[in-house]
């Protein structure tokens, strides 16, 4: 995507955390939209995940660039906006998606989706850069704050995956003081699903009338005098 550092951050970020937010739904075929429109100069963020944690997704203005922050780290926050809104949209092959939205609390997305799940969906969370961590329902006090001290105890997840990219040494760090077991590994890619056959199924969709139209504003652009009728 051709991303500055910031935008590649901001990015990353946004794909991870909708990457865990699709691998939480029950329905095979489910999927889960996160858009994050703020104030900053990167525009909108968008990110689509499918049942499995596969994402893919985008940011309107990826050469943005900003200064770093006075200690040093990517200032997300700035390049996304202090204000603004999160919007996940989970379609759940129902009638209708169920959409939530809450107001950003600073643009740098981890505790932005922590707000999105304690807001929208009444589900105490914690997250960190990126990686969510569910509280599980029902924790008592000294496991929430085991967690929490845990999190605010381990170092960033840069640095952490800079030494070891195991996401596993990740959890351990952060939930040391607990007899840890891993239930599942979930390999997840970046992965879209365009192609020939479906971009030719939403042209036909439009019908013949409405695909003329759109080649004679085209080809009006260029200045050619004798339009081609795409279809008869």
């Amino acid at each position: 995507h051709h991303t500055s550092p910031v935008a590649t951050a901001a990015l990353g970020r946004a794909l991870a955390a909708c990457s865990m937010m699709g691998n939480a739904l029950k329905d095979n075929g489910a999927s889960v939209t996160m858009q994050i429109k703020g104030d900053g100069p990167l525009g909108t963020i968008l990110t689509v995940s499918d049942s499995e944690g596969n994402v893919r997704g985008y940011v309107q203005n990826p050469a943005v660039d900003l200064a770093l922050r006075e200690d040093g780290k990517l200032d997300v926050g700035t390049a996304v906006g202090h204000s603004g809104t999160l919007t996940v949209i989970k379609d759940l092959n129902m009638r209708e998606p169920y959409v939530g939205t809450v107001d950003l609390l600073g643009g740098e997305i981890a505790e932005d989706v922590a707000a999105y799940y304690v807001e929208s969906e009444q589900v105490p969370s914690a997250c960190g850069l990126g990686v969510l961590i569910d509280l599980l329902p029902g924790a008592g006090e000294d496991v929430i704050t085991k967690v929490e001290g845990g999190i605010y105890a381990a170092p960033s997840v840069t640095n952490l995956l800079k030494e070891n990219s195991d996401p596993a040494v990740l959890l351990k760090t952060v939930l040391s003081d607990f007899d840890m077991e891993i239930l599942s590994v979930d390999p997840v890619e970046y992965r879209c699903y365009c192609s020939r056959e479906r971009t030719e199924r939403a042209l036909l969709s439009l019908g013949s009338k409405e695909l003329e139209k759109i080649v004679d504003e085209q080809l009006s652009l260029i200045h050619i005098s004798e339009p081609t009728r795409l279809l008869s």
